[in-house]
């Protein structure tokens, strides 16, 4: 499933065309994804003004002139595709994270409703092709400026929903939300009194949405490499027992956002499913230091340790027995 960086990826794709553009149509080819659709879905985003695209963990949040928010989640295979006719406008292939180059599109000006796939940009990277059969294309906008923005998802695990703007915060999928880790106020001590008497693992606990929203298992594994902590160490093991941070702590929120960062700048992980709104696949799966490298030597400096994988939870764990401690 997508994690933070291929989520912001995505959202930074999406908003040189979204971005104060109207929605002129929406075709929903289907009333259900994971959940149904709002009702009168097509109807309620006809008209509306996109005011502006943010995030939330893995959730994009796309404001309205109406007051609403779209909250929209790719699920485990959901993508964004988009088409803009006539030209690739180079601030689009830029933000995708591509530079402009001249394509078929570039000359294109035949009918919106029935663009040559090879024009379109996928948001996002992955290092497995993402489906663009049309069977899949679940949610089409169409954008005021001519851009056509399509959701495809084979395996229907995303979603899309409608809340107010001023009730957002107490939405059921936003309420438990921890703390957003790129932001200012995660830091050591933040993270010490979510951890503060926790009885299950260190990667457990970074997993857990609640304790600080975004991060999965790929970025968990990396993060606790840098930081050179044990995915099995217990929890509660990064602050004392008043909840206040101690070193581990302050070094495992540095290689939290650090492993974040660097996976933004590269365009996300290219693994299953993820592909960027270019179409291109993401570059930091080959900056990996532990994750899907069972039994390579430990990149760390002076270490002589091989990468090993174990399961917690159900998901496979990559670590440094040697030097993660």
């Amino acid at each position: 499933m997508p994690e933070l960086p291929e989520v912001e990826t995505v959202r930074r794709g999406l908003e040189p065309v979204m971005d104060g553009a109207r929605f002129a149509k929406v075709e929903a080819r289907r009333q259900d994804l994971r959940w149904p659709l709002p009702k009168d879905f097509a109807a309620h985003l006809e008209g509306q003004t996109v005011k502006g695209l943010g995030r939330r963990g893995k959730y994009l949040l796309l404001d309205l002139s109406s007051g609403d928010v779209l909250m929209m989640h790719l699920g485990m295979s959901g993508s964004f595709h988009v088409f803009h006719p006539a030209c690739r406008r180079p601030e689009v292939r830029a933000a995708a994270g591509r530079e402009p180059r001249r394509t078929a599109a570039s000359s294109f000006e035949g009918d919106l409703r029935s663009p040559p796939q090879d024009d379109e940009e996928t948001l996002g990277r992955y290092h497995h092709e993402r489906a663009k059969h049309a069977a899949h294309d679940h949610v089409v906008f169409h954008m005021s400026n001519g851009a056509i923005v399509t959701f495809n998802d084979p395996r229907r695990f995303g979603f899309m929903k409608l809340t107010p703007r001023d009730k957002l915060d107490q939405h059921p999928l936003m309420k438990a939300m921890g703390p957003e880790p790129l932001g200012n106020a995660f830091d050591a001590a933040m993270l010490a009194r979510a951890c503060k008497g926790k009885k299950t693992s260190l990667k457990a606990a970074l997993s857990d949405q609640k304790v600080v929203a975004g991060l999965g298992n790929i970025y968990v594994c990396e993060a606790l490499h840098r930081a050179r902590l044990s995915p099995k160490r217990m929890a509660s093991t990064i602050a004392t027992r008043t909840g206040e941070p101690n070193e581990r702590a302050v070094a495992l929120v540095d290689a939290i956002k650090a492993t974040l960062k660097d996976a933004i700048e590269a365009g996300g992980s290219s693994l299953r499913d993820h592909r960027r709104t270019d179409g291109e696949l993401g570059d930091f799966q080959h900056n990996f230091r532990v994750y899907d490298r069972a039994g390579k030597p430990c990149p760390t400096r002076g270490c002589k340790g091989k990468i090993k994988r174990i399961v917690q939870t159900g998901r496979s764990t990559f670590f440094c027995p040697s030097c993660q401690k």
